[in-house]
């Protein structure tokens, strides 16, 4: 009998923790279920999560208003197999051996649910592909 696989870990990082990295997370935790280990955080998180951030999330059947935006950690990208950078720029450290992804995605901050539906909706298409790059096929 072989051992189990370990479960890929993915982070995702933008400035302020309250808006892209907060639906990334989402998606990825709603899609994949526990097969997958899923952090967020940001390089100067916000105080909340953005709420028209939450209402699109919402919309799709998502409930994310009991998040917190989250300080980024040398200790949460060292944990991490895979770190999706959202804008964070050069504050994200680096180690090596762990694969980076950079989603060029426009900022919801200041937005309402009109302009953050699509960016939403281009997160979870993101999300799902990355799914399919772990070889984890969505639950939903």
């Amino acid at each position: 009998m072989s051992a189990p696989t370990p479960r890929p870990s993915v982070l995702f990082v933008c400035v302020h923790n309250a808006g892209r990295s907060q639906m990334g997370a989402a998606f990825l935790s709603h899609l994949a279920g526990d097969r997958v280990e899923v952090r967020s955080a940001g390089s100067a998180p916000a105080g909340t999560v953005n709420p028209a951030v939450v209402e699109a999330m919402k919309e799709v059947g998502i409930d994310i208003s009991a998040e917190t935006p989250k300080i980024l950690t040398t200790d949460a990208v060292r944990l991490s197999d895979v770190v999706i950078t959202m804008g964070c720029g050069d504050t994200c450290p680096v180690f090596p051996g762990k694969r980076y992804l950079d989603w060029r995605l426009p900022d919801p901050a200041g937005q309402g649910v009109e302009a953050v539906r699509p960016i939403r909706d281009e997160t979870e298409r993101r999300v799902r592909a990355l799914l399919a790059g772990l070889a984890v096929s969505p639950t939903a």
